[in-house]
Formats: structure tokens, C-alpha cells, sequence
């Protein structure tokens, strides 16, 4: 089958109320268009036309990367039209299947049901809902022939309570799309002219017109507001943490789970509750993440274990290593096997070598850090003069005390020793002591300062002038 794939994507999204394009509305952190393209890419098409409208170029941009053809629908008038100004770009011969830009859940299995309906004519996909408002019915006749399509706005009372509905998509050969589209008027209460009014048109010039039912309504639902925008997140996260504990993936509470983004996982892997992957995340065989944890861009390494409350951007760890918790590793934070880092520590560009420990209340930026270095509590690389930024080395076996400021550039050799509270603005060589820190004394006859009382004001000294002495 030679299948072209339209996708509508023009509409403002009013109800929204932002400033966004509705069809750039993030599902899973993704926008709803990407889901769509992402269903479409797996039925093969020759081509993807994209119909855009308002924000047509925040649209265009946010998929440089992807090979579309990009239509303008200068006006909105309804869906009718918007596929009217595809089809010049389609071929007589080719199926055409028209999707819509906010229905992120559609699944390619149903589609390839929809498109087997499609041969010789048109064929909708519709669906069961318990409540129809805002949808088109499906009209049939008791013996269940299909007989037309009407609009919520023009449905009369008694087709109201039609719980079968038109989801908008369609699949029709071009031909016939070039036959019936420019039949269809726009004498309805919007004034649009609307797609599937070419079912009644077919069938009155005995084209054959079949339907596929969908097997679930979240499947098909549209997002025209941010209840159904909430609705549709939930249901794609409940999905994602369906499929990792099927992997066996021990996710404590697949509710309180958000992957906005891709995330593998590896065997053995334990997640805690409210935890949030965004990006590109892997976890490796035995990595255990914590409760209301957040990685972005993350690779983490076998058997290595995330406290919670831990923040992680652009981080990539060899194994075993012990994260947290309460610490926020940084882009470009790089740690090797059995690394530690401990409660409230910060690290940006920073490579820090097997066995290192940063254990609390520290910060290592643009850092170069070898094996076995202990960082005491407190610790910091000044990495900034206020116009840029210069690089601390640390050698294997090196010794922080605790307080310590190591202002950049500067380095420290192999097993080099920093007494506490130090400041380091020189090299510190090999198997030495550096010590920076004014000399203690001690003053005899010191005294611990008091505080002064108060005086005696002159009226509690010499009495209420207006009381007399009788």
C-alpha cells in the first residue's frame, strides 16, 4: 500500500490558555505532534504532510530534524479543508490517513486495523465512551449500517444520547478524497467544512464506507484543555511504568513515577517513589534510585546507588558508586568505580577518580580529581575569578581537611596533605603538609564579655512624683 499520512496540527488550542501552540504540549515530556509522528513513522509512510495554522512557525521549528512536508492552512475552516490543502502534494493512487496533532495515544495497531477498512473507500475510526459530549456520532441504522456523521452542534436531542463516536480519523483512498472534499459544504452552525461529511456524500454515490472501533477511548482522546492534557499524562506514565515492572523493574509505585523522556533499565534495578527521569537515562544492572530523585541526561553504572532527594543533570558514573543523599551533581560530572557523594555536596564539570569521597557540604567544580582522594566537609574549589573559569588537579591519594578553599588554577600532587581550614593558592607538591591558616593564640587574663544591665530609671528610683507621702 502506497500510504500518505495527513496531520492536522493548525488549531490554537484557546482553551489551553498559553501562549504555546496547542500541538507543542508536552506528554511524557515530549510534544503531542512527536507522539503523533512517532505513530505515524511506524506504518511507513511515503510521506508525512503536517498542516499547520497558528504558531506554524514555533511548529515548524521545534522538528527541524524530522522530514515532513509542511502545508499552511492560512485559514481555519474546519477539517475538511485543512485536507484539501494536502492533497495536491498526493498522488491519485496512493491511501491517505488523517491523524490528528493532540491525539498523542493512538497506537499503530489500530491504525493498520483502520487502514485493512480503507481499500475501496473511506473507513472512520470510531469509539465506545461513556460520555459522548463534545464528539460526532456515529449514525446507523438497527441493523447497525452505517449511515452518517453529525456534529455535537448540529445533532438533534435523540442523537445526542449516541455513545459511538467519530474520533476524526480517517483513512480514504486519495482519489476519493479528491472526489468528495470539494462536494462539501459548510451549512452548518461553525460555518466549517467538515471531513467527515464526506461519509454521507460517499455513500449517496455508492462508494463503500466501513469503520474500525478503537479499543479504548484514552486511546483516541484528544487534547483541547489541561484536564485532558493531565488526563493523557497519566495515562501515558501509568503505560511506561506498566511496561518497566513487566521488565522486571522494581518500581515502588508506578502513580508516583514521571519519565519524560526515554529511560532503560537494566536487571535488578529498584525505583523509589516520586522519582522524575528527564531526557536520555539509563540505569545500569542493580542500581538502586531513591525516593524524589530527579536525573536528567543520566548514565549511571552497575550497582551504584542514589539516596533520595538527589539532583542529577548530564552525569555519567562507573560502578558501585553511593550518590547522596540531598546532593546535586551537576553537567560534565564524570565519577569512576566506588566514587562516594555524600549529603548537600555540588559538582559541575568534575571528573573524580575510583574510590574518592566527597562526603558533605562541599562544592567541586571544573575539578580534575585522581583515586582514593578524601574531601573534607565543607570543602570548596574556587573555580571563578569572576570573569572565567580555571581547573583544580588533585592527584591520587590526596587529603582535603575539612573548611579548605583551593582557589583555581592550582594543583595538588600525588598524597599531598591539606590541613583544615586552608586556603591553597599554590601548588602543593607530593607527600607534603600545606598549611594556610593564621597561627592560634591564646590571650591570658581574657575575659568572656557581659552584658551591661540596665539603669534604674528615675522614676523607680525616687518614686511617682503625683503620689504624696500620707
Amino acid at each position: 500500500m502506497k500510504l500518505d499520512i495527513v496531520i492536522l496540527a493548525a488549531g490554537e488550542g484557546k482553551r489551553m490558555h498559553s501562549t504555546l501552540p496547542k500541538v507543542l504540549h508536552r506528554v511524557g515530556g515530549i510534544p503531542l505532534l512527536q507522539h503523533v509522528l512517532d505513530s505515524a513513522d511506524a506504518l511507513a509512510p511515503v510521506a508525512c504532510h503536517v498542516v499547520v495554522g497558528h504558531g506554524s512557525e514555533q511548529v515548524r521549528e521545534s522538528l527541524l530534524q524530522r522530514r515532513l512536508n509542511w502545508v499552511l492552512q492560512d485559514q481555519q475552516l474546519g477539517t475538511g479543508h485543512a485536507v484539501m490543502q494536502a492533497l495536491p502534494a498526493i498522488d491519485d493512487d496512493a491511501t491517505v490517513l488523517v491523524l490528528y496533532g493532540d491525539v498523542p495515544l493512538i497506537s499503530p495497531d489500530t491504525l493498520k486495523d483502520l487502514l485493512a477498512q480503507a481499500m475501496t473507500g473511506p473507513a472512520l475510526l470510531t469509539a465506545r465512551v461513556n460520555d459522548p459530549h463534545g464528539y460526532g456520532r456515529i449514525l446507523r441504522t438497527k441493523k447497525g449500517r452505517l449511515v452518517g456523521v453529525v456534529e455535537e452542534r448540529d445533532a438533534i436531542p435523540k442523537e445526542r444520547l449516541i455513545n459511538e463516536i467519530n474520533t476524526g480519523i480517517l483513512a480514504a483512498p486519495a482519489h476519493h478524497l479528491k472526489q468528495l472534499l470539494p462536494q462539501v459544504g459548510n451549512n452548518n452552525t461553525q460555518g466549517e467544512y467538515y471531513l467527515p461529511d464526506i461519509v454521507g456524500l460517499a455513500l449517496r454515490e455508492g462508494i463503500p464506507v466501513a469503520t474500525a472501533t478503537a479499543p479504548s477511548e484514552i486511546e483516541v482522546l484528544g487534547v483541547n484543555d489541561r484536564v485532558q492534557l493531565n488526563r493523557v499524562e497519566r495515562e501515558y506514565q501509568r503505560r511506561l511504568a506498566a511496561e518497566l515492572l513487566q521488565a522486571g523493574v522494581g518500581v515502588a509505585d508506578g502513580s508516583r513515577l514521571d519519565i519524560r523522556g526515554s529511560l532503560e533499565c537494566g536487571r535488578d534495578v529498584s525505583i523509589d517513589v516520586n522519582c522524575v527521569f528527564e531526557g536520555s537515562n539509563s540505569l545500569a544492572d542493580g542500581v538502586k534510585v531513591g525516593a524524589n530523585c530527579v536525573l536528567i541526561d543520566c548514565s549511571i553504572g552497575p550497582g551504584t546507588e542514589i539516596k533520595p532527594f538527589t539532583h542529577m543533570e548530564g552525569v555519567a558514573t562507573a560502578a558501585n558508586c553511593v550518590i547522596g543523599p540531598f546532593a546535586r551533581l551537576r553537567p560534565e560530572t564524570r565519577l569512576a568505580e566506588a566514587v562516594r557523594i555524600g549529603n548537600f555536596v555540588e559538582t559541575k564539570k568534575s571528573e573524580l577518580g575510583a574510590g574518592s569521597k566527597v562526603n558533605h557540604l562541599s562544592y567541586i567544580g571544573d575539578t580534575d580529581m585522581g583515586e582514593r582522594v578524601n574531601i573534607g566537609a565543607g570543602t570548596i574549589t574556587c573555580n571563578y575569578d569572576g570573569a572565567n573559569k580555571h581547573r583544580t588537579q588533585i592527584g591520587n591519594g590526596v587529603f582535603v581537611g575539612s573548611n579548605s578553599t583551593l582557589v583555581a588554577p592550582v594543583e595538588i600532587e600525588d598524597r599531598g596533605f591539606v590541613g583544615a581550614g586552608s586556603t591553597i593558592t599554590k601548588t602543593v607538591p607530593g607527600n607534603q603538609l600545606a598549611i594556610s591558616r593564621a597561627r592560634q593564640r591564646n590571650l591570658d587574663g581574657w575575659k568572656r564579655p557581659e552584658k551591661k544591665t540596665s539603669e534604674p530609671s528615675r522614676e523607680s528610683a525616687v518614686g511617682d512624683p503625683s503620689e504624696s507621702d500620707a
